[in-house]
């Protein structure tokens, strides 16, 4: 059982299924590097305690920094393949036994893997809460991008509610209405990132703290803490910052998946508004024409399957009393494949966005279509006096007219609306264009507004 950070009370060693299945050793090496950053604080916290000499910490702190050297070429991970530990905690602990020598056996004076792990995670979700911060922002800026061209360009299309026609809009409106998502889940993963700096659980041991003079405040520091934990029980058990963190993964990939949702249908002949290019897209092996956009409609479904992912490792919590309880493992282990597999999705949504192109004329051809500027003639009756339901009413009965007979709505329709309402005349856009531009409110469809947007987006993201 040398392999094991326990054993001492046992007389046999373990059943070797059942240690199997008990471990975690493949879902936590994504972790080694944050477990020796965090084995580093501990030895800060032994030394200022006096639990360690400087020379023994020095022995720890070079053997720690081999084992990082090791997880960054690669051999760390070559080594966990052929290892009995349970998790990547026990692997680098014994490692670094091996490197030190008898320095080695004081690491985990006064430490139990329930403040390591909880401390471990903290350090990898605030690595990676920055990390999703700059990608969502990345993505916020690229459509923000995108949308002062389309905004050049005065690119239109028809806005739909339902997929049905709705109004005319600017193609740049709509692309500045995707990148908002992304500057909140920026701030999201912000948020997160600093919050979990804000405690450090490091020296509450297995529930209680410790009987050794560990340094707390030192530990803390070290590893970026603004300070040491405020009650032992509660930090070993508390996951929120690793929850908080693949909540907002999930989100910001569920933000991805509505605007895939969107794109795979424009590049359907049917839309045919957008083109995804050769370097994104995929072919089928037996119809020799077919252009797939796989990796919008890959992003649709990760999006859906790490929402299952994220109910579960919150589930796990519920049944659960305070302090530390294996079930955690399962946590952490479902936690982590939801921020990983999320950062996938981010990277690859990204990345496919360098292959879209949009068919402006195309988009500004069909701009009207469906009754479109239907509202904006309901608006101008209810300008001129009458009553919204009224408007409504005489408008839709006028739409139901021009789409029996096979056309848009005209001036004739203006004239015979205003006639029908009592009023001399009715004036109101009637083509994409005018509608757009008589759009009066702020976050509206105007150019300027969008032109505002832009600059506020830019700002922020």
């Amino acid at each position: 059982m040398g392999a094991l950070q326990w054993g001492g009370r046992f007389s046999a060693a373990p059943d070797r299924e059942l240690l199997s299945f008990a471990s975690s050793l493949s879902d936590d090496l994504v972790l080694a590097r944050y477990d020796v950053q965090c084995s580093l604080g501990h030895v800060e916290a032994l030394v200022g305690g006096g639990i360690v000499s400087k020379v023994e910490a020095q022995l720890l702190r070079r053997s720690l920094h081999l084992v990082l050297d090791e997880i960054a070429s690669g051999a760390f991970e070559q080594l966990a393949r052929s290892s009995s530990a349970e998790d990547v905690h026990g692997l680098i602990d014994e490692r670094v036994r091996e490197l030190a020598g008898p320095a080695g056996e004081r690491l985990h004076a006064g430490r139990s893997r329930n403040d390591q792990v909880a401390t471990t995670l903290l350090l990898y979700a605030h690595d990676r809460g920055l990390l999703f911060a700059e990608m969502a922002e990345n993505i916020a800026a690229i459509l923000t991008g995108r949308a002062a061209d389309e905004l050049e360009a005065e690119t239109m299309l028809a806005g739909a509610t339902h997929w049905q026609p709705a109004q005319p809009v600017l193609l740049a409106f709509v692309l500045a209405a995707w990148a908002e998502p992304f500057v909140r889940a920026a701030q999201r993963f912000a948020a997160v990132a600093e919050s979990a700096t804000a405690s450090c659980p490091l020296g509450s041991g297995a529930l209680s703290g410790s009987t050794l003079p560990l340094d707390r405040q030192a530990a803390a520091a070290a590893l970026g803490f603004r300070a040491p934990s405020r009650n032992a029980l509660d930090a070993v058990g508390n996951r929120d910052a690793i929850l908080d963190l693949a909540h907002a993964g999930v989100r910001a990939a569920v933000d991805a998946s509505r605007i895939a949702e969107e794109l795979v249908l424009w590049t359907a002949p049917a839309f045919g508004y957008a083109r995804l290019g050769d370097a994104a897209s995929t072919g089928s092996s037996l119809m020799p024409q077919k252009r797939n956009p796989d990796p919008f409609e890959l992003v649709r479904a990760r999006a859906a399957k790490l929402t299952g992912l994220y109910a579960g490792a919150l589930a796990t919590m519920c049944g659960l009393a305070t302090s530390y309880h294996r079930d955690l493992q399962e946590t952490k282990a479902a936690a982590i494949a939801v921020v990983e597999e999320a950062l996938g999705v981010l990277s690859a949504f990204a990345r496919a966005w360098r292959s879209v192109s949009f068919d402006r004329d195309r988009m500004s051809e069909r701009a009207e279509l469906g009754f479109t500027v239907a509202t904006d003639v309901a608006d101008a009756l209810i300008a001129d006096g009458v009553t919204a339901r009224t408007a409504h009413a005489a408008v839709g009965a006028a739409v139901a007219r021009a789409e029996e007979e096979g056309r848009a709505l005209g001036a004739a329709d203006l004239a015979r609306i205003a006639q029908d309402s009592g009023l001399r005349g009715v004036r109101a856009p009637l083509g994409a264009r005018e509608s757009i531009a008589a759009k009066r409110t702020a976050g509206s469809t105007a150019p300027a507004e969008v032109r505002k947007h832009l600059t506020a987006l830019r700002a922020r993201a």
